[in-house]
């Protein structure tokens, strides 16, 4: 993104390495939440700085900054496009499909089966999906066991195209969670290209076709390897 003339704000929230187990454990049974709070300061403190345009922010991460990004569009408006990729959308549905169980007692106190206080769905961004009214792109490995599409992306997807909200998801085949890492060369290729081309779609006004049939949810983009010559 740097390179393509964007300002890149790569911040370290609580929860985040680097500065003590103290810090990195002060999110524990409250995620996501006091998080975001750092993430919006620091949007905060770099518009306060100058220089750019605050009607064309973007936001985007993946897995826990997957998660992040569902968050922050269902809780604030002021970013005009959002990229989310192998996320969660529902933490309970995630619970019971995600192959990630040795953390799940240190995330939550009990099984969903037995919450009564709803803190799973309290911090689940499909909660507030009613609040969602930025252009989200969902990128996705259909192979990903780590964050199930099922209680991810498409979640999201399916309640944002009922609610006429821009919205693409590019599922990618035969991809996991390390599709960013260790994926098909030619699809880590095209996931780039995507996110690029979603923000300079919705922040820079640069024509996309392909998008602008989707988001009338028309069709879906899906990633597709390169042809051979």
């Amino acid at each position: 993104m740097a390179a393509k003339g964007y300002i890149v704000l790569y911040p370290n929230p609580r929860g985040s390495t680097s500065y003590g187990q103290a810090f990195g454990n002060i999110i524990q049974y409250k995620y996501p939440g006091d998080d975001f709070k750092d993430l919006m300061a620091g949007v905060d403190e770099l518009v306060r700085r100058g220089g750019m345009d605050t009607k064309k922010l973007g936001v985007t991460g993946g897995s826990g900054g997957g998660l992040l990004t569902n968050w922050v569009v269902s809780h604030t408006d002021r970013f005009a496009a959002a990229v989310t990729q192998r996320d969660v959308a529902s933490w309970a549905d995630w619970w019971y499909t995600a192959d990630f169980t040795l953390f799940h007692p240190t995330w939550f106190k009990t099984p969903p089966f037995l919450d009564a206080e709803g803190d799973y769905k309290a911090r689940s961004p499909i909660t507030y999906i009613n609040n969602v009214k930025t252009p989200l792109m969902l990128v996705l490995g259909e192979s990903d066991t780590r964050t199930p599409p099922g209680a991810g992306g498409e979640q999201m997807f399916r309640a944002l195209k009922f609610r006429k909200i821009p919205t693409v998801m590019v599922k990618f085949p035969d991809e996991t969670h390390e599709l960013s890492r260790s994926g098909q060369p030619w699809h880590r290729i095209e996931r780039l290209e995507h996110i690029v081309g979603w923000f300079d779609h919705w922040l820079l006004g640069v024509a996309k076709p392909e998008y602008e049939v989707a988001a009338k949810g028309e069709v879906s983009a899906k990633a597709k390897p390169p042809e051979k010559k």
